[in-house]
């Protein structure tokens, strides 16, 4: 357990960024999960109540006296930090969040990038399928307004259609009446689809300024001319938008954006070949991101696109075993050196291109990776987060238009490699969490540790066994097993009628 002392000590460390901490007590519980534009302020506000703080606020003096430890998850913006707090928030059900405990997700506009005929669809959890993710968003209604205006004006498919292939390569998107009052043509090519759907997604990334002039002037001509009830319609057209907007901005960092229209991912490759100045288009590129918690878990993820598409059988992912830190450069060298030295032993090919998340330093620690195997490198380059500038493995810095098609096929490459990452490292770090509660049984060690676990399998049926069960595990006893009864019973309540 920390000391009250070696947590401030801590609390200075921390980074002045966004992020989310997570507050335990002396068991190793998780109690408290809370998101901060500023995690050192922020954190440390707990460790300074006030006496008049505690007089009004029983439960934060409660909650300031049970933090014996913390971890945080640094984020990229204080959009992700809403969007990671709810999510762990829903996953541990910490006694001290009152709020969103429940199951029930913010809803997303889901668009099916794998299909043919990309779908516009409702979802309430993003799932790892290729679809690309707007949202979440905070009322539905908005999102629904929106919806329906996409369609009218973009043409393209809701949940509901079920399209029918022609014989001639063609579709018929609807086979009823709906058909007959749509503004846009019925039958059409995959190609001709796609464009309606790259339109669309402009759109919802707010990029389509017209739409949203047009819907302003005509709620105010509908005001004037006293339409009350069409004005309300282009007022909550407006607001749809804005929502939209704004949802679009809290869930861009962990969207899926990898899908793309084969002709715009051809561009976008071309657009490479010629910026980095390689001998071919790099039809296969292979990323490295790394992720830790506070310097543990520290892990490397490798995500695999193909002619700009995820391959998502190929993804790999590395438990950093070299040392035990914080060292970004030092673990990039390890992941990097353990893929390709395996590819080389293999006799597999390399990638045309291996990208680095990161600037010179981590492009260096990729490069004597390679030399350090005695591995001839591919083409290898950087994409430094704060300014997308890109860096060769010559060091040369380039900056590429932000609406260049090879610097958005690299961001969604670097995008989908921290999203990996950040999965194996949460995975990691929950599992740790659920695990740690037989370290903080006293006389337990690990040898009967183990054998708990090889019984039962996991701590969740450890939890939920009698102390008769427990008592046929060797090495525990009948004291043992009515006192490890009793520690789980106290600290796990809703398992305890037994």
């Amino acid at each position: 357990m920390e000391t009250p002392h070696t947590l401030k000590e801590k609390v200075r460390s921390l980074p002045a960024t966004s992020g989310v901490y997570i507050m335990k007590d002396a068991l190793g519980r998780v109690i408290y999960i809370g998101k901060a534009s500023n995690l050192r302020r922020r954190v440390g506000q707990y460790f300074m109540v006030s006496y008049k703080a505690r007089a009004s606020n029983p439960k934060i003096a409660s909650l300031a006296d049970s933090i014996a430890d913390f971890e945080f998850v640094n984020t990229r913006s204080d959009a992700e930090a809403i969007i990671l707090e709810s999510k762990l928030i829903k996953q541990w059900k910490p006694r001290y969040n009152t709020l969103e405990k429940d199951n029930k997700n913010f809803l997303h506009l889901r668009v099916e990038m794998f299909s043919q005929l990309p779908r516009f669809t409702f979802a309430r959890n993003r799932k790892d399928d290729g679809s690309l993710y707007f949202g979440p968003y905070l009322g539905t209604s908005a999102l629904r307004s929106a919806l329906r205006e996409v369609k009218k004006k973009f043409g393209i498919l809701l949940s509901d259609a079920k399209p029918k292939k022609l014989g001639d390569g063609r579709w018929m998107l609807y086979d009823d009446a709906r058909s007959e009052i749509s503004a846009f043509e019925n039958i059409v090519t995959p190609d001709e689809y796609r464009m309606r759907v790259e339109n669309a997604l402009e759109f919802l990334r707010g990029k389509d300024e017209d739409t949203l002039r047009q819907a302003g002037e005509k709620m105010e001509e509908a005001a004037a001319a006293m339409e009350y009830e069409k004005a309300a319609k282009w007022r909550d057209l407006v607001s749809a938008i804005c929502e939209t907007r704004k949802a679009n901005a809290r869930g861009n960092v962990s969207a899926d954006i990898s899908r793309s229209a084969p002709e715009v991912a051809e561009r976008a490759l071309e657009s490479l070949k010629r910026a980095l100045k390689l001998p071919q288009k790099p039809k296969a590129i292979e990323c490295f991101d790394i992720s830790h918690i506070s310097g543990s878990f520290c892990v490397a993820s490798m995500v695999r696109f193909e002619n700009g598409e995820p391959a998502k059988q190929k993804y790999r992912r590395f438990k950093i075993k070299s040392f035990v830190g914080n060292d970004d450069f030092r673990a990039m060298r390890e992941a990097v050196g353990r893929r390709y030295r395996r590819l080389a032993e293999e006799g597999a090919p390399m990638p045309d291109l291996v990208l680095i998340d990161g600037g010179k330093g981590q492009v260096f620690s990729a490069m004597k990776a390679f030399d350090e195997e005695g591995v001839p490198p591919p083409a290898i380059a950087g994409l430094a987060k704060r300014e997308e500038t890109v860096v060769t493995d010559e060091f040369e810095e380039i900056k590429l238009p932000r609406r260049n098609e090879g610097l958005k096929l690299l961001q969604r490459v670097r995008d989908e490699a921290h999203r990996f990452a950040n999965s194996f490292s949460e995975s990691l770090r929950s599992k740790k969490i659920r695990e740690s509660i037989l370290d903080d049984f006293p006389g337990l060690g690990q040898k009967r540790k183990e054998a708990l676990l090889k019984s039962f399998g996991s701590i969740a049926k450890i939890r939920s066994a009698t102390a008769q069960q427990l008592q046929q595990v060797d090495g525990i006893g009948f004291e043992t097993a009515r006192r490890l009864r009793f520690f789980l019973d106290s600290n796990f309540p809703e398992s305890a009628a037994r």
